[in-house]
């Protein structure tokens, strides 16, 4: 018997982690050029807990009931008019622009999917899009060089795991401001770890005594303040996160947005296939356990991502 109805995460007002709840829902319909996903994976972020407290309101303001959820991997259940990528029963990844992906079905244009390749679990699928195209837009912005020294905050979190790999991989000498803990994973991805804290810019110095050539923040805006204080020059400053001191600054902010195309999302979607590029699984949670998944996230200490399992 066809479904009639789906389930998706919303929220119908700002707040914290009790305004999400689960609800019924029509099952979407593929417009001209779309397909409608049953969602397998979709991994969260931190940008979606920002929304939902209306902490980027001017940016990215809500409409009320809100949807949630930018990533995902499925199945292909319908195709529209004019589909001829994919069809009914494909497996697919790649990103929502609507808020949908955290739900049991969405529909999204196939522009914005990949095939799934056979050899990726379905959680390291639906948490690809968002850490892969926003870490080759913060690399990208800073144009490294080989036997460049790179500083990055967060590195062992969601974007950052990314972040180190890319970086290692173009023959960058990687600082990975992380948690003593995430030692070992960031050595064994070519990053030194220099530990967050009081001291931090002593122990960078330390770490690069000729200097820091670049720095790419993924937490907050006293990273940037930072940089600056370390010698970095603007213009190869990136933030993926504090937009407003950014703009202060006259440093860079670019996104997953500067790098979310079909083809950022192949290529980097075939580096991780390859064993290339590592994304760490850090847990995941039932659609219904959403509030306890994001609880996690917003204690900042997760290595990798965070997966719902609808």
């Amino acid at each position: 018997m066809t479904e009639t109805r789906a389930r998706a995460v919303r929220f119908d007002q700002y707040g914290g982690l009790d305004v999400l709840h689960v609800a019924d829902v029509p099952m979407p319909e593929p417009g001209e050029g779309e397909v409608v996903v049953a969602v397998r994976a979709a991994g969260i972020n931190p940008g979606e807990a920002a929304i939902r407290a209306g902490q980027m309101h001017a940016m990215y303001p809500a409409t009320f009931p809100s949807g949630q959820g930018s990533e995902l991997a499925g199945v292909v259940t319908e195709a529209g008019e004019g589909v001829t990528e994919f069809a009914v029963g494909d497996e697919v990844l790649g990103f929502s622009f609507t808020r949908s992906s955290h739900a049991t079905h969405t529909a999204v244009p196939t522009s914005q999917l990949v095939a799934k390749p056979p050899q990726l679990p379905w959680q390291v699928a639906g948490a690809l899009y968002m850490p892969c195209c926003t870490a080759y837009a913060a690399v990208r912005a800073v144009a490294p060089r080989p036997g460049e020294t790179v500083a990055v905050s967060a590195a062992a979190g969601g974007v950052g795991s990314v972040v180190v790999q890319l970086l290692a991989a173009q023959g960058v000498k990687v600082l990975g401001i992380a948690s003593a803990r995430s030692t070992d994973w960031l050595a064994a991805h070519g990053a030194t770890t220099v530990p967050y804290g009081d001291g931090l810019r002593e122990r960078l110095a330390d770490a690069a005594p000729e200097g820091v050539d670049a720095f790419i923040d993924l937490f907050g805006p006293q990273y940037l303040d930072l940089a600056i204080d370390l010698g970095v020059p603007p213009e190869r400053i990136e933030t993926i996160i504090s937009f407003a001191r950014a703009q202060e600054l006259g440093t860079k902010a670019d996104g997953s947005g500067t790098a979310s195309t079909k083809e950022v999302l192949a290529e980097m979607t075939a580096r991780v296939a390859a064993g290339e590029i590592e994304i760490p699984i850090a847990a995941t949670y039932r659609l219904d356990e959403v509030a306890e998944a994001f609880a996690e996230l917003e204690q900042r200490h997760t290595h990798g991502k965070i997966v719902l399992i609808p």
